[in-house]
């Protein structure tokens, strides 16, 4: 089969594609047959900045083609997405099965991987900043897989105020397509009236200006893989706090919650009160090109390679 892999840290140019085996399920495993695989940045990010190459995990939907032992609830044939922890970009790839979960029939394999990790990373995020009624809600990153997922539930869940965060002005029309009232570019003196909760998915130098942009008493809920520092004094000023969020805390410590979140986020999919987007289908061997309009901030929606 083939898959993506690199052999050096470095920019998109350095994946290439290589022919190996098919891998062997193991106990507790599902070997789907990929029909999609999301691209995300902080697999980007990984290939760019990490210490050392490691296998591109991430998600994927497809068929399962065999299972491992001790599997229950899943059988060959089924169409299922998931979260793979190695080796994602591949024909073949490994998802153990308290990471998977069915497609429904109406959806397709490029819908589900462009909706259940960002739809849930979005929800859990949202949830995490104590949204109340009429609170203003800001995304950054608001053009992307997860941030336009959470315009939608901000949108949903009653926000008096949505404004997006965007690195550039030609984005600004899609975000207020998906319900952003306001648009604020990353470079601007000024983000505009405060907001009650910043939901942040870049980090790194953005976090000033994002604990800046929050009213007295606000959240800024950080899932991002970027890293960053807060001023303890920007908190104190405002009696704002911040708070991270990781979704893999969730699907292990909390299950119940986990497949909860699940079934609603197909349901309002279903309602279309959530519209994935996705920005560019691109064939596996195409990877590194994939990885190019993430690392430029020119997606507006998901990036899906398609084996």
């Amino acid at each position: 089969m083939r898959r993506v892999r690199y052999e050096v840290n470095g920019g998109p140019e350095v994946l290439f594609v290589e022919e190996v085996p098919e891998p062997q399920p193991g106990p507790g495993e599902l070997l789907v047959r990929s029909e999609a695989v999301g691209v995300t940045l902080p697999s980007v990010r990984k290939v760019r900045e990490g210490v050392e190459p490691m296998p591109l995990g991430g998600e994927v939907a497809g068929t399962v083609a065999a299972v491992g032992a001790d599997v229950t609830g899943f059988s060959v044939g089924d169409r299922v997405t998931g979260l793979c922890f190695s080796h994602a970009y591949a024909e073949l790839a490994l998802v153990h099965q308290a990471m998977a979960s069915r497609i429904p029939d109406r959806a397709t394999a490029v819908d589900a991987v462009a909706l259940v990790r960002s739809g849930l990373v979005a929800r859990g995020a949202y949830e995490a900043g104590r949204p109340r009624p009429g609170d203003a809600v800001m995304v950054t990153a608001a053009a992307g897989a997860v941030g336009t997922l959470a315009l939608q539930y901000a949108r949903a869940g009653g926000a008096s105020r949505v404004v997006a965060a965007v690195s550039s002005a030609d984005k600004a029309e899609f975000v207020r397509a998906l319900g952003a009232d306001e648009v604020v570019l990353y470079g601007d003196e000024s983000w505009g009236e405060p907001v009650d909760i910043v939901i942040d998915g870049v980090g790194g130098e953005l976090l000033g200006p994002a604990v800046r942009a929050l009213a007295p008493g606000g959240r800024l809920v950080a899932f991002s893989s970027g890293g960053g520092t807060v001023e303890a004094y920007e908190l104190l000023v405002r009696g704002a706090s911040v708070i991270g969020f990781q979704m893999a805390a969730i699907a292990r410590g909390e299950p119940e919650v986990y497949a909860r979140w699940l079934d609603e986020l197909w349901e309002l999919h279903r309602d279309r009160t959530l519209r994935p987007r996705v920005c560019a289908l691109v064939p596996l061997a195409e990877a590194a090109r994939a990885h190019e309009i993430v690392e430029s901030r020119g997606n507006l929606g998901k990036v899906v390679l398609i084996p």
